[in-house]
């Protein structure tokens, strides 16, 4: 790194600190997990669909079985459930697909978890005697911390969410609870609308967005 001239002046930030440097990347950190958690969303929205709707097609073979069988008056024993590959091979990519989604999440703690590190050494720095000036604009060095602990924790209720239904949805035979798995996952309940926002104000404060 080149030496500072004098002359040079000694303007509030005209380099970012160490602290500001590691928040910046941190944003884009969370920008890219978002996006990826939103790829494998939509992927495993198309996975359980294939597997909600294999199951009821079987139900609906079942179904005519059934009625054939009682028609015929013959009192015949129920075939066992046939071995389903294709769903099968669906109930793995969606397994792969949590696994994924587990990894990503466990990224954005630790995120949360180094920016908590970094608001602990500027707070010391400023008891010191240091002047507590924002690191880009206008945010406080806490409010990263309380945007990524925020994030975070919707993030991980919404993983909880998914391996449940990952768990249950191939098992389930009741259509409407079906449908009910299906919908969870694609809207994504516990990840609300304020989380977008509060991506692109981090970004924007960060010098990732421009206004």
């Amino acid at each position: 790194m080149a030496a500072k001239s004098p002359a040079d002046g000694t303007p509030r930030r005209p380099v970012l600190s160490v602290s500001a440097r590691k928040i910046k990347d941190n944003a884009a950190d969370w920008h890219n997990l978002m996006m990826k958690w939103e790829r494998l969303n939509d992927n495993g929205f198309t996975t359980a669909n294939k597997i909600v709707n294999m199951k009821i097609s079987e139900q609906f073979q079942d179904n005519k079985l059934e009625i054939a069988c009682d028609n015929s008056g013959t009192e015949s024993e129920k075939p066992a459930p046939k071995y389903n590959e294709e769903l099968d091979k669906c109930c793995a990519e969606l397994l792969e697909t949590l696994k994924h989604m587990t990894k990503i999440q466990l990224k954005m703690e630790k995120l949360s978890s180094t920016t908590k590190g970094i608001c602990d050494l500027e707070t010391f720095h400023h008891r010191a005697g240091n002047c507590p000036a924002p690191l880009f604009h206008t945010w406080p060095t806490p409010y990263f911390y309380e945007v990524s602990l925020k994030l975070s924790e919707m993030y991980k209720k919404e993983l909880q969410l998914k391996k449940t239904i990952v768990e249950e949805i191939a098992h389930s035979a009741d259509q409407d609870l079906m449908m009910v798995y299906l919908s969870s996952w694609l809207y994504q309940p516990y990840i609300d609308n304020s989380s977008k926002l509060l991506l692109e104000a981090m970004l924007l404060e960060t010098g990732h967005r421009q206004c």
